[in-house]
């Protein structure tokens, strides 16, 4: 077999690589839909509230809850118990997303803003992650950007906790949406190239472009539409 017979066979084997870790990642994320759903759907039923009466110390809680979970999956990415991790967080952003839908869902439009929501959540997936395949281009090369625009939207969210400024939310939240429809790009192009061969990992790292969508998106449609009664 000559040297071209080998290099073609092995980009064969390393296209059929990452398109398997794709196409795990694309059903693990919408397996994490469902504990995402139920979390929700239980925290609505139950009232759940994470020490609303203080948003620093429920913000730190949370953060410190999140990293913990993706520590434990970061670590245990390789075996059952990453999947299992994975899934266990996916629920717990679920309860911490109730609190939000059952603000949304004091509004006469409620249920129509959330499905408006999770449909534009659904066409901005879409259409990032099919850019990513189909474009030839590798946008790897904008990962320091978006971590420093990342780093951004967590200080002017804490900051936004004390000043309680509407239009610095509204702010927050679009640039939000711009930033982690971005990350969907970075993070499928990530994929397809070979800088991610976990798919546990891959997922995680879209799941939460997604669900950081579909907050931020959620809070914007109902800054502009909400109706109450």
């Amino acid at each position: 077999m000559s040297y071209i017979d080998l290099a073609h066979q092995g980009s064969n084997e390393f296209a059929l690589q990452q398109n398997r870790v794709l196409r795990n990642t694309y059903l693990l994320l919408g397996l994490s839909m469902l504990p995402t759903a139920l979390g929700a759907f239980a925290g609505i039923q139950m009232g759940f509230s994470l020490f609303a009466d203080s948003p620093l110390i429920s913000f730190l809680l949370f953060l410190g809850v999140a990293w913990g979970f993706m520590w434990g999956i970061e670590r245990n990415k390789n075996s059952s118990l990453g999947v299992a991790l994975l899934l266990g967080f996916t629920f717990f952003m679920g309860l911490m997303l109730s609190r939000l839908l059952q603000f949304a869902l004091g509004f006469s439009n409620g249920g129509s803003m959330i499905a408006m929501a999770a449909g534009g959540t659904g066409a901005i997936f879409f259409t990032m992650a099919s850019i990513a395949s189909v474009s030839k281009r590798n946008f790897t090369g904008i990962g320091k950007f978006l971590f420093a625009g990342l780093i951004l939207i967590i200080l002017a969210s804490l900051a936004n906790i004390f000043f309680q400024i509407p239009a610095l939310q509204l702010a927050i939240s679009a640039v939000a949406i711009g930033l982690f429809s971005a990350y969907i790009l970075y993070d499928i192009s990530n994929i397809i190239h070979g800088g991610e061969t976990n798919y546990v990992t891959a997922t995680l790292a879209v799941y939460l472009d997604v669900y950081n969508i579909f907050v931020n998106l959620l809070q914007l449609i109902m800054a502009l539409t909400g109706e109450r009664d």
